[in-house]
């Protein structure tokens, strides 16, 4: 008999499950909202909060209302002033871990520090991060950017996207002090990223160590799902999918040890679902 067992960290993070409350309320009270940009990376609660009247601008441009919800993610101080500008009323969801990280950023950038965001340069989050730097930085995961740096700063502060490694963030601020301290200089490094994650990604990769397929469960457009599936996919096959529907049974086959995991923006109704799905085709 195959044996399946779920991840001891899964479904909605405290900054998610916080922001999509704050989305609910907001709806039922004035019987719709319009969001900047997608609440969370996660399309079956993004469809979920349609249901509710919730509306998705991609841009600025395509705000239409006075109310307006910006992301979990965060947005930079240049989007907020637009929005005041406006008129709009704004309802922020921004995770209190991402606010400590572009507030670091605001006060490395306020002290002269040029900021270096370890993280994906495209990604909602980083770009909010280095808004609040005054545009004063650089988003990066790859130590020959900060090497090429001319001249180097003599003053850089290191953070992380907050669904970072640890271990790889740690790695990349190592190298940063080797190619950037000289006579004079100065190198401060914050730890940003979310111990909510950390804690899961330790978890996982525990599950993941003893199970023969891993299934992570998660939005295709998620930093944090993604960065799960890698750190499973070194210890056991792994699949990302994000529903039950996507499960193929040919992926079960000689596999008598099954892990599930979520990212942090995945219900746990979806989870829950993907093991139903598993049990009935042992």
């Amino acid at each position: 008999m195959r044996k399946v067992k779920k991840a001891g960290h899964t479904g909605f993070c405290f900054g998610v499950k916080r922001a999509v409350k704050i989305v609910e309320e907001a709806a039922k009270e004035r019987g719709g909202v319009e969001t900047l940009g997608a609440v969370v990376h996660n399309d079956q609660v993004t469809g979920r909060l349609a249901g509710l009247g919730v509306t998705t601008a991609k841009t600025l441009d395509d705000v239409k209302g006075k109310t307006v919800v910006t992301s979990s993610h965060g947005v930079t101080p240049e989007v907020k002033a637009a929005l005041a500008a406006r008129g709009c009323e704004v309802i922020s969801t921004t995770c209190p871990n991402v606010r400590r990280a572009q507030s670091a950023a605001g006060k490395l950038a306020e002290e002269g520090f040029f900021v270096i965001v370890y993280g994906s340069a495209d990604h909602p989050e980083v770009k909010g991060i280095l808004g609040w730097a005054g545009g004063n930085g650089l988003a990066t995961t790859d130590e020959a950017a900060v090497a090429a740096l001319d001249p180097m700063p003599k003053k850089l502060g290191v953070l992380a996207q907050t669904t970072q490694v640890p271990g790889h963030f740690g790695a990349f601020a190592k190298t940063v002090i080797d190619h950037a301290l000289r006579k004079n200089s100065e190198i401060r490094i914050i730890d940003t990223i979310c111990h909510d994650l950390r804690d899961r990604q330790l978890n996982v990769l525990e599950l993941a160590k003893q199970a023969d397929l891993m299934l992570v469960v998660g939005g295709r457009h998620s930093a944090n799902t993604a960065r799960l599936a890698e750190l499973c996919a070194k210890e056991a096959e792994t699949r990302l999918i994000e529903t039950a529907d996507e499960i193929d049974p040919r992926w079960l086959a000689g596999k008598a040890f099954v892990g599930v995991a979520s990212g942090a923006s995945t219900a746990e109704e979806t989870v829950d679902e993907v093991i139903r799905a598993l049990e009935k085709m042992d």
